[in-house]
C-alpha cells in the first residue's frame, strides 16, 4: 500500500516570528492538510491564514466553540484573512484540511479543528471567495500582529490521488 500523505514542507521556528509561509505549493494533490503545534505570544491569540497573498476582504468563517461546560458559535464575514485556530491559553494544536485546493472553477473552503492547554475546542469552516488554485499559505495572527513563539511547528501535507 502506498502512503496517502506526502510531506510538502515542515518548519520549526528557531525564534519567534510574525508569519510562516508555504509557497510554490504544487497543484498535484487532491487536498492539503496543514498541522500546527506550538504557542503564541499571548493567551487569546488566533492563528489566521492568507492564501496567495490575498489581503482583500474575501474571507469568511464560522466557528464552533466548546470548553466542556458551555458551547457557542460565531460568524465573521468579509475580512482580510481566514482562521485556523483560537488558543485561549496561547498554547495549542490545530489541523486544517483544504479541499480541492487546485481546482480553478470553485471558491476554496477548508475545515479546521484546534485545542489548547485549557481544553478549549474550536472548529472552523472557512471560505475564500476566489477560484485561483492555492499556491501560497501564509500563517500569522493577522488580526493583532502577535508573534508565533519559538519552537512552534508547522507541517504541510499533500493528499495523493489513489
Amino acid at each position: 500500500m502506498t502512503a496517502t500523505y506526502d510531506c510538502i514542507a515542515t518548519t520549526t521556528l528557531g525564534s519567534a516570528q510574525l508569519t510562516v509561509t508555504f509557497s510554490s505549493i504544487p497543484a498535484t494533490y487532491t487536498d492539503l492538510v496543514l498541522v500546527y503545534s506550538g504557542s503564541s505570544a499571548s493567551a487569546g491569540q488566533s492563528l489566521d491564514i492568507r492564501l496567495n497573498s490575498d489581503t482583500g476582504t474575501n474571507y469568511s468563517f464560522t466557528g464552533l466553540y466548546g470548553d466542556g461546560s458551555a458551547a457557542s458559535s460565531f460568524r465573521v464575514s468579509n475580512i482580510a484573512y481566514g482562521r485556523i485556530a483560537n488558543f485561549g491559553t496561547g498554547i495549542g494544536n490545530a489541523i486544517a484540511q483544504f479541499q480541492n485546493y487546485a481546482n480553478t472553477t470553485t471558491y476554496k473552503t477548508w475545515l479546521s479543528r484546534s485545542n489548547d492547554a485549557g481544553v478549549d475546542l474550536v472548529a472552523f469552516v472557512n471560505l475564500w471567495r476566489n477560484t485561483a488554485a492555492i499556491s501560497t499559505i501564509a500563517c500569522s495572527n493577522f488580526g493583532s500582529s502577535l508573534n508565533i513563539a519559538s519552537g512552534s511547528t508547522f507541517s504541510l501535507f499533500g493528499i495523493k490521488a489513489e
